[in-house]
Formats: C-alpha cells, structure tokens, sequence
C-alpha cells in the first residue's frame, strides 16, 4: 500500500471522503465505464499530470 494513502476508514463513505478522492474515483468511472486501455489511461494522465504540475510552479 502506499504510504501516501491516508488510513482505511470503514464508516468513510465517498461523500464525507476528501475531494481529490471523490475527484479520483469519479475519473476511475469514467475511463472504466468508457472502457478505455489501461495504457492510453496512464499515458493521457502523465501529459495532465504535467500540465497541472506546471500551473503550480511560480510566474
């Protein structure tokens, strides 16, 4: 498991989880529901990755 991952909570529905959880599995249903290949997932979120991390750098 990642060390990243905050603790298991089993009374912690998506709807009290943390927005970038409910943003995570909103995405995860998305690309399922859309049957897209795992690697076009993985490489579409590599180029979105980068693109947000640049928004993040200072002017």
């Amino acid at each position: 498991m990642s060390e990243n991952l905050p603790p298991y909570n089993e009374t912690q529905t998506l709807e009290t989880a943390e927005q970038h959880i409910q943003l995570a599995v909103d995405l995860i249903y998305l690309l399922e529901s859309n049957e897209m290949p795992a690697e076009t997932v993985l490489k579409a979120l590599d180029i979105v990755a980068a693109d947000f991390t640049k928004k993040l750098a200072p002017n």
